[in-house]
């Protein structure tokens, strides 16, 4: 990568988050660490945007790997981010088919993709009968823009990035979880993007996120220190695909 200069003097500190200001070659920059979590990450990057004007959200980090094509290191800019954490259970004994409870009212759906636990039963060879459990359908997020109808809502279970940078970062191509992955082709997975994601849609706000892989697809037993062992490798990865893109925006 060819060196780019960067500079952070100054800094503001404001509820428990610290905003360091720059310049990463031309471009002025925030930076502001969001903390682990969606909680987190979500309520930074709110105040980051209620604080400050900020053109776009450049968003970066470390994932775990859900694409056994992909590689420790490998750095991601997926093209949509969505929130796998809200669920419906359906009712026991219920079947896909059946309207899950307050559907009717458009408060759930069930347009992504059911797990159903008794795939996943273990002990033996076949699926356990009339599991308790039965299935979840992920749900979308609900969605009030910044500039709608105050209380009008909206649903979003993708979230884009911004198309103009994403085009962009594919100048950068040159530089060097099994449910998830087989339902939604899922790629990386992290536990903030989704929130960064969210809440930029929600203000409008150009964004985009760079995480680089720090485990294999499906590692585990001796491979679960991975992400331990592979991080800073990851990290440094993340950061420098970040430092360039942010260059490409000058």
């Amino acid at each position: 990568m060819p060196y780019t200069s960067f500079n952070f003097n100054s800094f503001k500190t404001e509820k428990g988050r610290r905003f360091r200001f720059g310049t990463i070659g031309e471009k002025k920059v925030i930076v502001v660490m969001t903390g682990l979590g969606m909680l987190n990450s979500g309520v930074t990057t709110q105040l980051l945007l209620t604080l400050f004007d900020v053109e776009g959200i450049v968003h970066f980090g470390i994932a775990g790997n859900a694409d056994p094509a992909l590689h420790i290191g490998d750095v991601t800019v997926p093209r949509y981010w969505a929130h796998t954490g809200l669920w419906n259970w359906q009712r026991y004994g219920d079947g896909p088919e059946k309207e899950l409870a307050l559907e009717s009212n458009g408060d759930y759906t069930r347009k992504y993709g059911a797990l159903n636990f008794s795939d996943y039963s273990v002990g033996g060879d076949k699926p356990a009968a009339g599991n308790l459990l039965n299935s979840v359908w992920y749900q979308p997020e609900e969605v009030f823009r910044a500039g709608g109808t105050p209380e009008s809502r909206g649903h979003e279970f993708w979230v884009p990035v911004d198309d103009r940078y994403y085009q962009l970062s594919r100048k950068l191509e040159a530089m060097t979880r099994q449910f998830l992955r087989s339902r939604l082709g899922v790629t990386a997975i992290d536990m903030e993007t989704a929130a960064v994601a969210l809440v930029a849609l929600q203000q409008r706000t150009p964004f985009i996120a760079i995480r680089s892989l720090s485990d294999l697809a499906g590692g585990g037993s001796a491979r679960a220190a991975q992400a331990r062992a592979f991080a800073a490798l990851a990290s440094q990865n993340a950061v420098a695909v970040a430092i360039r893109f942010i260059t490409l925006l000058s």
